[in-house]
């Protein structure tokens, strides 16, 4: 008597037990992305991050999606593949806008440099490889 008056209780507990694990496997591959993310995003600094461990995760959960095809599994785990995937792109985007942002910068900060150097300093003009050949040929002999 007592196992069936607390049934009211236990269904419910259990589909919340259910749908919080599945949350958690969706979720839980792409939450130690948001505070890196965060911090690129506020150093502008891309430097640590490798984009090689973003092509692995990408090539894994394409993998992943396309072995779905052939043999169903959970749907939680193919919707974490979907959401790391577009994870990975985000951070894609982030780490090639900053680091293109940085390059821009840099270049930008040495062209500065040269021009305020002394204009009478001049760079040799760049000769071709057989022009310098040549040269050296007909002063040898």
């Amino acid at each position: 008597m007592e196992a069936e008056g607390l049934d009211w209780l236990l269904v419910p507990l259990h589909q919340l037990v259910s749908w919080g694990a599945a949350a958690a496997m969706v979720f839980g591959g792409v939450v130690p992305y948001v505070p890196q993310y965060r911090d690129i995003r506020r150093t502008q600094n891309a430097d640590g991050f490798s984009t090689y461990v973003c092509l692995v995760l990408l090539v894994a959960n394409i993998l992943r999606i396309l072995f779905w095809f052939g043999r169903r599994f959970e749907s939680p785990l193919l919707w974490q593949s979907a959401i790391m995937i577009l994870t990975m792109l985000l951070m894609l985007k982030l780490c090639t806008e900053v680091r293109v942002a940085n390059e821009l910068n840099a270049r930008r900060r040495s062209f500065a440099a040269a021009d305020s150097k002394d204009e009478e300093v001049k760079v040799a003009p760049r000769r071709s490889f057989l022009v310098l050949l040549l040269h050296c040929y007909f002063i040898e002999m």
